[in-house]
């Protein structure tokens, strides 16, 4: 094999090496972005869950405020 091969063969490792790290980085910012939106979306859904249960607590008192009328 010539010195021309191996140097094609060493390019090309380098351009593969090189696109790995490129994707290792993009998933590290993928998981880490998940993360954060799993995250909110726990908070969103806890907040979701408080807010109806408030609701549903006034509609009780306006109800209960109607039958004493």
């Amino acid at each position: 094999m010539t010195d021309h091969y191996f140097d094609a063969l060493e390019q090309k490792l380098d351009l593969l090496i090189k696109r790995l790290d490129q994707l290792e980085e993009q998933n590290r910012q993928l998981r880490s972005r998940n993360d954060k939106l799993e995250e909110e979306r726990a908070h969103l859904v806890q907040s979701n869950e408080t807010t109806r249960a408030q609701v549903e607590a006034m509609i009780t008192r306006l109800k209960t405020l109607e039958r004493s009328k």
